[in-house]
């Protein structure tokens, strides 16, 4: 493993802040000066400033899917007693915490962790978010047209929770969308997005006077929901892992524009 790497995996610097502190010469490697590049070999002790540098435990971080149900709280209880996700999710995740969540009425794809950085770093990531999305009535030129090139409201809160304190909302292009039905009755599409925002997609639809009736996440980045079934979980797959492990390394390139 690179020593920038190792470092940076047991201790709260970057990998850049690293690179800084072996070019000034602070860190050895047993009794070497480290050097830029260096790989480190198992069981060799690496000193910052001339401290030991404490190894951290070698257990692994968990991150799980979840098909979250329509008429479930992202949450870990609530006070109106309404089912949240965690009654139906094993004892075993009741430390975990959700990245972002999905309002009451919609239902998808939900990642949990029990590490705090993953959840923070998917959480304010630029990441794609997809959804299927139900709606009443025709997807109008306008509709388009906003979809394309973004909407910028002062009253946005048409679609937002009678509770909510947003009121205006800047609404970016989508990433892409693709129309799968358009009739006057109900229309299905598919959207991409990198926000997530409070009720996003239900106040922008709502701006044109469009309820959404159903919404479903099937993507997050990397993470597909795929065929799993509503109400069930499951662990990331080898190669979502690895990917993930990427994205932790290069999370800087993954911020919000």
């Amino acid at each position: 493993m690179r020593i920038n790497q190792f470092i940076a995996h047991h201790s709260n610097y970057s990998r850049r802040e690293v690179d800084r502190l072996i070019a000034s010469g602070r860190i050895n490697i047993e009794r070497r000066l480290a050097q830029l590049g260096d790989s480190i070999q198992k069981g060799e002790r690496v000193f910052i400033d001339g401290k030991i540098l404490k190894i951290k435990s070698s257990k692994l971080p968990t991150v799980i899917v979840y098909h979250k149900p329509k008429g479930e709280l992202v949450s870990r209880y609530d006070d109106r007693g309404r089912r949240v996700i965690f009654d139906s999710l094993d004892k075993k995740f009741s430390h975990f915490s959700p990245v972002g969540r999905l309002d009451y009425a919609s239902e998808g794809l939900l990642i949990l962790s029990d590490d705090k950085k993953i959840v923070e770093g998917l959480m304010t990531s630029n990441l794609v978010r997809e959804y299927i999305v139900k709606i009443s009535g025709r997807i109008t030129q306008e509709m388009i047209e906003a979809m394309e090139n973004g909407l910028n409201l002062e009253d946005a809160r048409a679609g937002g929770h009678t509770k909510s304190k947003v009121v205006g909302m800047n609404f970016r292009a989508f990433e892409y969308f693709s129309i799968s039905k358009n009739h006057k009755n109900f229309s299905r599409l598919k959207v991409a997005i990198t926000e997530g925002k409070n009720r996003e997609l239900r106040r922008f639809f709502a701006h044109f006077k469009t309820e959404v009736l159903d919404l479903r996440r099937v993507g997050y980045g990397f993470i597909q929901l795929s065929a799993l079934p509503v109400g069930k979980w499951r662990y990331l797959s080898r190669e979502e892992y690895s990917k993930l492990h990427y994205f932790m390394d290069n999370i800087h390139n993954f911020k919000g524009k």
